[in-house]
């Protein structure tokens, strides 16, 4: 597969990504956060070369009966029956499939991850703030145990019920244990890091920590750009360079997005008072932190929690 960038497409939503495929998938909105579907019901044409794109949400692909290329970042691997593989936001994609009769396409946010599987998935779960796992071909018998899984979601995403994403999320959880189970072992199990996913890599473990150390009231306020610099031994304009380079996202970027996923977790999923989440997240008036949350989402604090 040709790899180089001759133009790059940036989707926030997974909506975006088959939008430009020129595909209509049923269900899905444009706010979407979750998404699971067969490749095998759309025209091959649409999949046969896709543009090479950032995406804004983590991935996971099943693919059992098919035949292709994938490249993520600098590596590329060949889609053989029996391969799984996954990416988290911020790399750089490209796909070309010339066969499939069966390939599940996975996709979720940050947001349905915290909301649906765990406030702290990244605790159970730290390969999902991977750069990028190696793809792994599957034993027929090891296959078979994450189909059983992933057929109960997409059939739980196709159904009407009201309790459908804390099903798809409960499932979730089962796949993610058989994917620490079937390959994950730690970093030697990742895709070799260059220099700079490195950095963006440990930027973004980071991030995490912070944050859920600061919704623990555990810090008196959230980190700045100049914060993750000395902790990285960098000057701060290089980090946020390197960061953006990767992700196409600059550090201040990735610090307000976090701290909004960080509010709307706080908000869904549990009852503390507003003033006290504003403080959590470093702010030190409410007002100031009503201001900043509908900056970012239309909506104040209250709204928003209201609407749940």
């Amino acid at each position: 597969m040709e790899t180089k960038i001759t133009k790059l497409l940036n989707f926030n939503k997974v909506h975006d990504f088959y939008t430009e495929l020129g595909l209509s998938p049923e269900q899905l909105r444009a706010d979407s956060e979750f998404s699971i579907y067969n490749l095998k019901s759309f025209p091959l044409h649409s999949l046969k070369r896709s543009p090479i794109y950032r995406a804004n949400f983590f991935s996971f692909v099943f693919a059992k009966q098919a035949l292709g290329k994938c490249y993520c970042d600098g590596n590329s691997f060949d889609v053989v029956p029996g391969t799984v593989y996954f990416n988290n936001p911020g790399y750089i994609r490209q796909f070309s499939l010339d066969y499939v009769e069966s390939l599940h396409y996975l996709t979720l946010s940050e947001g349905f991850l915290k909301e649906n599987v765990h406030p702290e998935v990244f605790d159970e779960f730290p390969f999902l703030l991977c750069e990028s796992l190696n793809p792994k071909v599957l034993s027929q018998a090891q296959f078979s145990e994450l189909e059983h899984l992933y057929l109960q979601i997409q059939s739980a995403y196709a159904s009407s019920s009201p309790y459908k994403n804390k099903l798809i999320g409960h499932l979730m959880v089962a796949v993610l244990l058989k994917i620490k189970e079937f390959w994950w072992q730690g970093p030697a199990t990742e895709m070799q890091l260059t220099r700079a996913s490195e950095i963006t890599n440990k930027f973004k473990i980071m991030l995490e920590k912070h944050y859920r150390e600061l919704s623990k009231g555990m810090h008196e306020r959230a980190n700045r750009v100049q914060d993750y610099a000395d902790e990285l031994c960098l000057h701060p304009n290089y980090l946020n360079n390197i960061v953006k380079s990767q992700t196409g996202k600059s550090v201040g970027c990735w610090i307000a997005e976090k701290t909004i996923s960080e509010a709307k977790s706080l908000l869904r999923n549990s009852t503390i008072p507003l003033k006290e989440i504003s403080y959590r997240l470093g702010f030190m008036e409410p007002q100031n932190f009503s201001t900043y949350f509908k900056k970012h989402t239309q909506s104040t604090p209250l709204i928003y929690r209201q609407s749940m």
